[in-house]
């Protein structure tokens, strides 16, 4: 029997891939977005559905993977993609900012995976995949919210693996490094506060060096891959980098002092800038 993965955040970049990839190794794929009648390309797929869901809509997501698993049969794994990038200098971050941040990225999460949990509890059997990011465990300057998204998703997911393994329920962290897509265009909200200026020469050499990074990466293409071999591998492992640059930057970390580490950031990220 062909088994199914149930994908949030289809509509572009790494859910988008991961949806053709999957499809590609012949399972049947879930592709969720909040428009789907707006997508055409991944409905032409084989043994691809598309369904609305929206992860700050609990009822939607309680519809979508109801459908799923009407259309289906079951569903194998959960690959919670779907998220937003808010950035720029916390300053002139606004409490709405903040709180749609978390509300998709943590919240957002945590609702899809709510609702899965009863399926998953009486197959005795599933998994559960979190795009995460290195930012994760890792942080640079003008991401401290999205950092602090991040960072919320990579703990939570690490305690909730002992509540699941005696289920046999797995739960995995994806964490991309930057990669090509379209988070650094339409995806992304930046911060702006009118008046203030004291920040202005440092978040603009910042950004633009950070949008350089995302314009020289890999292809989301790369994270489908790697999400596919968590989803397939056996194993309890945690976490799984989806690039070279996140697997090289999180062993520095690791080996690293984090005062040596975090000059190594600004070195990087605070090219050409002088306080």
């Amino acid at each position: 029997m062909k088994k199914t993965a149930l994908i949030t955040g289809t509509s572009s970049g790494i859910g988008k891939a991961t949806v053709r990839y999957f499809a590609e190794q012949g399972w049947n794929v879930a592709a969720t977005m909040r428009t789907p009648q707006k997508e055409t390309e991944l409905a032409q797929l084989p043994n691809v559905r598309l369904y609305a869901l929206d992860v700050t809509d609990p009822q939607s997501i309680q519809q979508a993977i109801s459908s799923a698993l009407t259309d289906f049969g079951g569903i194998d794994v959960i690959v919670n993609n779907a998220g937003y990038g808010a950035v720029g200098i916390f300053e002139k971050a606004t409490p709405e900012q903040i709180r749609k941040q978390f509300d998709t990225n943590v919240f957002g999460v945590m609702n899809v995976v709510r609702e899965i949990l009863p399926y998953f509890r009486k197959n005795r059997a599933g998994t559960i995949i979190n795009v995460t990011s290195m930012g994760g465990r890792i942080t640079f300057p003008i991401y401290s919210v999205y950092h602090g998204t991040k960072w919320a998703v990579e703990g939570w997911a690490e305690a909730l693996q002992f509540e699941l393994r005696p289920l046999n329920i797995r739960v995995k962290n994806v964490e991309p490094g930057a990669i090509k897509t379209d988070f650094y265009e339409r995806s992304m909200d930046l911060f702006q506060k009118e008046g203030l200026t004291d920040y202005d020469r440092y978040e603009q050499i910042t950004y633009n060096n950070s949008q350089k990074a995302g314009e020289d990466a890999p292809g989301p293409e790369v994270v489908a891959k790697t999400i596919y071999r968590a989803a397939t591998d056996g194993s309890s492992k945690l976490r799984y980098p989806a690039s070279t640059q996140s697997s090289m930057l999180l062993f520095m970390r690791w080996v690293l002092p984090l005062n040596g580490f975090m000059g190594i950031v600004r070195m990087a990220v605070e090219k050409g800038f002088k306080s």
